[in-house]
């Protein structure tokens, strides 16, 4: 039954938690468990592990050697999600979690990285807006159709060629 009680109580305190993060309530002061911070982000507490591993968040711990997380480690989490998704792979990451532990001397190096990683995610959204261009093609397509505006005879790679477009 204490196990149960136990449970409950983890859950809810992790859940307050993030009602306060939600709400914007800030955390300044406050140490935020494993879970509530994995909750944040949507992550499983076994990913966290696995970004400190990879050296990417430093937790500080309890004198019982327990994780706890920051607002600072919040707001340092949420940069690290947004660049890698924007694609930046882990191994860059961690290039970029080192450079920023030298300090100003890297910027430079800092800089170059994020302008590769911005340069390779703005010609992975281009190559996206092409997709989206082709679906739209295609709906296109099948709406006229349907509509009987173009015969059926007319095929997809035709209709393309007709509005100036390649598949």
């Amino acid at each position: 039954m204490f196990a149960v009680f136990s449970l409950i109580w983890k859950r809810f305190f992790c859940l307050f938690e993030l009602f306060l993060y939600m709400t914007n309530i800030s955390t300044s002061g406050k140490m935020l468990s494993i879970r509530a911070f994995a909750d944040i982000f949507g992550l499983t507490p076994a990913t966290v592990r696995y970004y400190e591993s990879l050296g990417l968040i430093a937790p500080q711990r309890t004198s019982g050697q327990r994780r706890y997380f920051t607002q600072r480690d919040v707001d340092w989490m949420r940069f690290v999600l947004h660049l890698k998704n924007t694609g930046m792979s882990m191994v860059q990451l961690q290039q970029y979690v080192l450079l920023r532990s030298q300090g100003d001397a890297t910027i430079g190096q800092r800089l170059e990285l994020l302008l590769q990683t911005r340069a390779a995610f703005l010609q992975q959204q281009a190559q996206l807006e092409q997709h989206v261009q082709i679906l739209n093609d295609k709906i296109d397509w099948y709406q006229q159709r349907q509509q009987g505006t173009l015969s059926d005879q007319v095929s997809f790679a035709e209709y393309l060629s007709s509005i100036g477009h390649h598949s």
